[in-house]
């Protein structure tokens, strides 16, 4: 990098004080809500991990791209922009750009192979049918390794690494392919299959979707087979997708478009401050898997509240049992049962069967209240049921469990 006096000038902050505060302060808010989103995401996950379908997989895997991005790129950003320099040595330099490009770049993979295998199951639904676990499990392993392959090249002599032009965080040496053919190439292979090959994939991939989904809705609507039908799932989870991967590729197309500039043009006609805004829009890319996923998709979010209620109940009886007066434990006592019309029928045997849900029980314990330990629950609702045919046979199931188990297209 040169003498140490041009290293030392490097590392030093190339804006304005005010600048870097409010830089800090994003980047401190930007790593507390990824922190927490991208933790809550992988927690649900976990908690369905027996029902995870296989496109979920890569859902996962952006998550942990994202959440390690979080851990290894914020805690340096944060107080190296508070103190107006580069507070770290060297050597955590290059672990702190080796960090930044492998975790955007396998977000960015992932989020093409996604895209791909959404294409697979809509528009050949005879090849999507076959998509298994374990294609899902290669196709994630296959992205992780794609993005190490251009993450060790600087570190090996193709291309380096070296600090960003406001001087606060290190990222690949934009400066070098003006006088190195080897960094050059490196530049160009970045560019071209680390960012245009895989939006072109991403944008392919969604428009043949849209394009099949909007044939099929014009042929429910000309009464075509049932089997052609889009389903409402199916068009949920196209839109996640496709909300996911603009927002990826609106955080990092800025970045992209500032650094080619300066490697095929000249550094010294962009201003430093257009870095800085540009690894701001960057960093943000962490926030919108979990922000689209909690917020947006159902499953999660049910998952999610059902969780949250649960750990309230926990909570509150670790803290003391609820107090109840004398006048609602006589009210109670007096009414073993809530019953309504259509949800009390009658057993072979002339005992009768009550559907009725604790809403505030747990799930799996208290989820029916027995006669006797009703006073135990904060409040009693009809459980809906439903009747599945599978094959010739009969069953009966919750209405909660149907919505789980077949409104998820993935």
């Amino acid at each position: 990098m040169g003498n140490a006096s041009d290293v030392q000038y490097l590392f030093v902050s190339k804006i304005s004080k005010e600048s870097d505060y409010i830089l800090a302060s994003i980047y401190s808010l930007f790593g507390v809500m990824s922190l927490m989103g991208n933790s809550i995401l992988l927690f649900v996950a976990y908690r369905k991990k027996s029902t995870l379908k296989p496109a979920e997989f890569f859902v996962i895997s952006l998550s942990i791209s994202d959440l390690g991005m979080t851990c290894s790129l914020f805690p340096f950003a944060i107080p190296s922009a508070l103190y107006h320099r580069w507070l770290f040595t060297e050597p955590m330099c290059m672990v702190y750009a080796f960090c930044g490009v492998f975790f955007g770049l396998c977000s960015l993979t992932n989020l093409t192979v996604l895209s791909s295998v959404c294409w697979l199951k809509i528009c050949c639904p005879n090849y999507g049918s076959k998509f298994m676990p374990r294609h899902a499990s290669l196709l994630v392993l296959g992205s992780w390794c794609y993005a190490l392959i251009f993450a060790v090249g600087p570190t090996s002599g193709w291309g380096e690494y070296g600090p960003e032009p406001y001087g606060t965080a290190c990222c690949i040496n934009w400066h070098l392919p003006h006088t190195n053919r080897t960094a050059m190439s490196y530049i160009i292979c970045l560019f071209l299959f680390c960012y245009i090959v895989p939006c072109s994939v991403i944008f392919l991939s969604y428009l043949f979707i849209l394009l099949t989904v909007r044939g099929a809705r014009h042929a429910v609507q000309q009464h075509v087979s049932p089997q052609n039908k889009i389903t409402n799932a199916q068009t949920l989870i196209v839109k996640l997708s496709v909300a996911v991967c603009i927002g990826f590729l609106m955080a990092w197309s800025p970045y992209a478009l500032v650094s080619m500039w300066a490697a095929f043009r000249s550094t010294t006609d962009i201003p430093p401050i257009a870095f800085a805004v540009a690894a701001i829009f960057a960093k943000s890319s962490t926030l919108y898997n979990p922000m689209v996923y909690l917020i947006f998709k159902p499953n999660f979010r049910r998952l999610l509240c059902r969780d949250a209620t649960l750990c309230c109940h926990v909570l509150c009886h670790c803290l003391g049992p609820p107090a109840v007066t004398p006048k609602e434990s006589c009210e109670l006592s007096r009414r073993p049962w809530i019953r309504e019309d259509g949800n009390s029928t009658r057993l072979s045997n002339g005992l009768p069967e009550t559907h009725v849900a604790c809403r505030h029980c747990p799930e799996g314990t208290l989820g029916q209240c027995p006669e006797g330990t009703l006073g135990q629950c904060l409040d009693v609702t009809p459980l809906r049921t439903a009747r599945i045919l599978t094959s010739s046979i009969n069953r009966e199931m919750a209405v909660s469990q149907l919505s789980n188990d077949h409104s998820d297209f993935l």
